[in-house]
Formats: structure tokens, C-alpha cells, sequence
């Protein structure tokens, strides 16, 4: 049976339609059941409804305190089969702290992708805060949540070189294509049941040793992607533009 998934996002939806992709090919055994957002008009949620998934618009200011909004959360993803040891919470750009309480209802099944190599720049702006630090090598990181910002355990990281004087924007398109890989790749080995929590390291059971690309396509990986999760290789117009 299919892994259940519920996600929460609050724009785009990028991240979320990287792993419904990985699922449709099959390269993901699991099932996104619900997809809820804080924001009505998020894209994430039509993403979701093109694909006959249930999409569903919670606005926080609905709600007198956020324990109310995150009880409300946990009682639309329970009522989809998810719950204590059943399936997994996906944040992919979800802009809201979670409560103690949320945290309590999936223990140890909150992913979350955050777009630095933590602990380095947690918070809303990390790749933009990278940029302005003048990072030699920054990148992204998949983790699992616990109630402090950007905190928890992480599952897999990818590295970036940073160029000189690019500015965030830029950098966060180049770390976003590695967040459409390692985040479906966590997925994978949660659905798997592959991730295990000793303390703050991850373990995942027959990881590969860490990965790179090559000069046209600069990156590292670790654990090693797996086939199926690999960034796609760079058009030939792109290789013309660098040469």
C-alpha cells in the first residue's frame, strides 16, 4: 500500500510537485492524500487539483490562536489516514512555526526542506542570507522538524559553489533544482522505512557513500542520490552560454 502523505504549503508549490512528479513515475512508493495551505490562493493547491487530489485552503487568521489553526490542521490529516506511526507531514514551503502539539501528533514524521546547509542561516531568507555572507559553497537540506526553527535532525544535504557577487535570487534558483532532487530522494527513504533518528544523526539503511557532479554541473550530495533522484543534465543551449 502506498505511503500516505499529507503537505502543507503556502506558495508555489515547487517542492510539491517535484515529489508528485517522482511519484507518477513511480520512483516514489506513496500517495499524497491531502495538500492543505494557510494561504488561499497558494498555487501549491491547484497543482494538487489538477491531479484529483484533495486540496483544501485553511486560513490562519481564521483562527483565534495558533494551537487552534494546527489542531485544525491535525484533525483534515487525520481524517486521511494519517496519524501516529501512519504516513508522513511534507512542509514544502509552508511559512508557519509549528506548534508543540502538531509536532506531538506525528512523531518523528515532519520533513521539512530548507534552502541552506543548516545550521548555517535558518529562517525565511536563506539563500539570500548565503548571498550576503559571501558563502564559498551553499545549498540545501532536508530535515526532520522539531519545535525550534530550521533545528531538527538532517536527513540529506546538497552543496553549491557560490559565484562572486551573485546575488540571492540567482542562488536560490541553482539550490532550488537540488531541492527537486533531495527532497523526493528523503521521501523515497522515509516511505521505504530506510530513516532511523539516534539522537541528531539520521541513519539510512544502504545509503550510498556521497555524490558529485562535474564541471559543467558543479554540486555534492550527501548521502548519494539514488537513480531516479539525480539532477537532470544541463541542455546543450546552457553549455553553449557557459562556454
Amino acid at each position: 500500500m502506498p505511503f500516505p502523505l499529507a503537505v502543507l504549503v503556502s506558495g508555489s508549490g515547487s517542492n510539491l510537485q517535484s515529489i508528485l512528479d517522482k511519484i507518477q513515475v513511480g520512483a516514489i512508493d506513496a500517495e499524497v492524500r491531502v495538500v492543505l495551505s494557510n494561504k488561499p490562493g497558494a498555487y501549491g493547491l491547484e497543482r494538487a487539483r489538477k491531479l484529483g487530489i484533495k486540496a483544501e485552503a485553511v486560513p490562519h487568521s481564521a483562527f483565534p490562536t495558533r494551537e487552534a489553526f494546527d489542531a485544525e490542521l491535525v484533525r483534515i490529516i487525520n481524517n486521511h489516514g494519517i496519524g501516529v506511526g501512519q504516513g508522513a507531514v511534507l512542509l514544502a514551503g509552508f511559512m508557519r512555526m509549528l506548534t508543540p502539539e502538531f509536532l506531538r501528533a506525528f512523531p518523528q514524521r515532519v520533513l521539512n526542506i530548507h534552502p541552506a546547509l543548516l545550521p548555517s542561516f535558518p529562517g525565511t531568507h536563506g539563500a539570500a542570507d548565503a548571498a550576503a555572507y559571501g558563502v564559498r559553497l551553499a545549498g540545501c537540506s532536508v530535515h526532520f522538524v522539531d519545535e525550534i526553527m530550521d533545528h531538527g535532525p538532517v536527513v540529506i544535504q546538497a552543496a553549491v559553489p557560490t559565484q562572486p557577487g551573485e546575488g540571492g535570487e540567482a542562488l536560490a534558483a541553482r539550490i532550488l533544482k537540488l531541492e527537486h532532487c533531495i527532497y523526493p530522494q528523503a521521501v523515497s527513504w522515509l516511505a521505504q522505512g530506510r530513516l532511523s533518528i539516534r539522537g541528531r544523526h539520521v541513519h539510512v539503511a544502504g545509503a550510498s557513500p556521497a555524490c558529485l557532479g562535474d564541471a559543467a554541473q558543479p554540486y555534492m550530495t550527501s548521502p548519494g542520490l539514488e537513480p531516479g533522484f539525480l539532477p537532470a543534465p544541463p541542455d546543450a543551449a546552457g553549455l553553449m552560454q557557459q562556454t
